[in-house]
């Protein structure tokens, strides 16, 4: 089986700027191991993903790829946190049924040459179903961090709402991130938008904070905090959103 398996390459539009190479240190035999999900009418499921240092060697390849599948009414969360490995890897393919709702919350962290990667597929396919994803990415070294995220909106799929959004945050000089919104929209009444945006940290707010006595690695800490927070927002189990935000800041606070 694993023979005849043909990895991707960057030529793979969602594998454009992954680290490919990476993949033949993996076991073979697990690349297209999909877990499905499938969310009845009217009914709610919700998952946390992290990618952490005490579940992941530096050197490992870790991909977990779903599809999921929604019923009429029935809502998605997922949240994720991908923070270690070489490159770490969540893939979702999400097919919309009338009424329902996926919510993506995502934050990739690192440095050295590392790839931490959210790829998503959102298949809205009956009317008046909603999607929002919202991806943070912090980076410093060699890291990158990418979003690639495609909307589908078929001609019948009308009154469909989805949003996804995008912000990178370079904390060195040398990481990188990415952002590749794909829509391809064949109804004509729909909300659809995305946006991205790519900078450092705000020097303005780190002297108030100097200012103020705080020391540059806790006033750095204090921001990168604020930033990748939009991506939790939507978790209201306080415990696991709080989880995802301290193993977050401290694989900044260990590598930095």
């Amino acid at each position: 089986m694993t023979e005849a398996l043909i990895l991707p390459t960057t030529r793979d539009e969602a594998w454009r700027y992954s680290d490919v190479a990476a993949l033949e240190g993996m076991d073979l035999s697990t690349f297209d191991d999909w877990r499905d999900i499938e969310v009845p009418a009217g009914e709610t499921f919700r998952d946390v993903i992290a990618i952490t240092d005490e579940n992941t060697g530096p050197d490992e390849t870790v991909l977990h790829r779903l599809r999921v599948r929604l019923g009429e009414g029935a809502r998605c969360e997922l949240f994720g946190l991908i923070a270690a490995g070489r490159l770490g890897r969540v893939e979702v393919v999400v097919t919309l049924a009338r009424g329902s709702h996926f919510e993506l919350g995502g934050v990739t962290v690192g440095g050295r040459e590392t790839t931490r990667e959210f790829v998503t597929r959102m298949a809205h396919e009956e009317p008046e179903a909603t999607s929002n994803q919202t991806v943070r990415s912090v980076h410093w070294g060699k890291g990158t961090g990418n979003f690639l995220g495609r909307i589908d909106v078929v001609r019948n799929a009308q009154k469909t709402d989805a949003a996804q959004s995008f912000k990178g945050l370079l904390l060195e000089k040398g990481a990188s991130v990415n952002s590749v919104p794909q829509l391809e929209i064949f109804a004509d009444d729909v909300k659809c938008a995305h946006g991205a945006a790519i900078g450092q940290l705000d020097e303005s707010a780190r002297f108030y904070m100097a200012s103020r006595g705080l020391s540059p690695e806790l006033s750095r800490r204090l921001l990168v905090q604020a930033f990748i927070g939009d991506a939790f927002v939507a978790l209201d189990d306080e415990e696991q959103r709080e989880a995802l935000m301290q193993a977050a800041l401290d694989k900044l606070d260990r590598h930095l």
